[in-house]
């Protein structure tokens, strides 16, 4: 009776190694798109950094708007657990909570010294070049921080540390729109100033 040997060669492709394959092509993106933006950013080297053919790469995105949509989706998660875990903690006062975000977020920029970014500051800034798919994904994940930020500032003002009449929504607002601002301008003199000052500034001058 003949042995059947054993046949080697390449495994057959899995759920596993497809998510893990779309992971690696997502985290990419989340690089590239926080060092120099959409337009930027060219597929062939992107692919080549994480090793994967453009084939490959059509086979999980139909374009590369459908990709830069899914790397947004996924970073709009991924910030929205970091705002959470310091946003929420109860062991913290809440405006304890907004700095700790800061604080972290500026560490973050000066490990990378400072090339790096926000992925959704930066899509905003070539706002006028993206489609309105793009447009509205950015203003959707606007509003989601800002709901965490002024839930965070409610619990402020029912604690009594925040003006009864402070217009909660509106300060979430300004707190993005100055935070990033203060992102993009530490960037441009690559160095954490600008966070600092807004920090100072930001929690300063909420109505007491």
């Amino acid at each position: 009776m003949t042995a059947v040997s054993n046949r080697r060669g390449r495994p057959k492709q899995t759920e596993l190694s497809y998510s893990d394959t779309r992971e690696a092509l997502l985290h990419a993106g989340i690089v590239w798109l926080t060092k120099q933006g959409f337009s930027a950013t060219g597929l062939e080297p992107l692919l080549r950094s994480v090793q994967i053919p453009k084939g490959s790469f059509y086979h999980y995105f139909d374009s590369k708007e459908a990709f830069g949509l899914a790397v947004l989706a996924h970073y709009r998660q991924y910030f929205e657990r970091k705002l959470a875990r310091h946003l929420e903690d109860e062991q913290l006062p809440p405006f304890s909570r907004l700095r700790g975000f800061m604080t972290d977020a500026r560490t973050g920029m000066e490990k990378y010294a400072y090339e790096r970014g926000c992925l959704v500051g930066n899509l905003e800034q070539e706002a006028s070049h993206l489609s309105a798919a793009m447009r509205q994904a950015l203003l959707e994940t606007y509003q989601s921080w800002q709901h965490q930020v002024a839930n965070c500032l409610a619990l402020a003002q029912q604690q009594g540390l925040l003006a009864q009449d402070a217009d909660i929504d509106a300060l979430a607002h300004v707190f993005w729109v100055g935070w990033e601002g203060a992102v993009a301008r530490a960037r441009l003199t690559q160095s954490s100033g600008p966070l600092v000052h807004f920090e100072h500034f930001y929690l300063a001058g909420l109505p007491r």
